[in-house]
C-alpha cells in the first residue's frame, strides 16, 4: 500500500508562483514504477486531471487547460512529485490531489492511490 501526502498549499496572490510537493509513504519497488500525477477539485465540480509523470520522469502530460503554466517533475530518491503553478490565476483555487497508477491511462481514468489534498487559495 502507497500512501500519498501533499504539501505546499495555501494562500498565494495572483501571478506569484506556487509549487506542491507530494510524498510517497515508502519506497516503491521496481515492479511498482508508478506513474503519479495532480487532479484539482473546485466545490460542486468533478475532480479534474492536471498533470502526470512517469515513474523515469521521461514523459509529462498536462491538461490543455494548464499547458504552459504548470511544470511537474519527481524525485524518485526521495519518493516525491511536485507541481510549480506559475503565474498563478484565479481559476487556479480548488483542492489539489496527488494520485498514483501503474500507467499514464490507469491514473486517468482510476488511479489506484489517493493522497488527501491541499487547498490552494488565490487573492487578486
Amino acid at each position: 500500500q502507497v500512501q500519498l501526502v501533499e504539501s505546499g498549499g495555501g494562500l498565494v496572490q495572483a501571478g506569484d508562483s506556487l509549487t506542491l510537493s507530494c510524498a510517497a509513504s515508502q519506497r516503491t519497488s521496481e515492479s511498482e514504477r508508478l506513474t503519479m500525477g495532480w487532479f484539482r477539485q473546485v466545490p460542486g465540480a468533478e475532480r479534474v486531471f492536471v498533470a502526470a509523470i512517469t515513474y523515469t520522469g521521461t514523459s509529462s502530460y498536462y491538461s490543455d487547460s494548464v499547458q504552459g503554466r504548470i511544470t511537474i517533475s519527481r524525485d524518485n530518491a526521495k519518493n516525491t512529485i511536485y507541481l510549480q503553478i506559475d503565474n498563478v490565476k484565479p481559476e487556479d483555487a480548488a483542492v489539489y490531489y496527488c494520485a498514483a497508477a501503474a500507467s499514464y491511462t490507469k491514473l486517468v481514468i482510476t488511479p489506484d492511490y489517493w493522497g488527501q489534498g491541499t487547498q490552494v487559495t488565490v487573492s487578486t
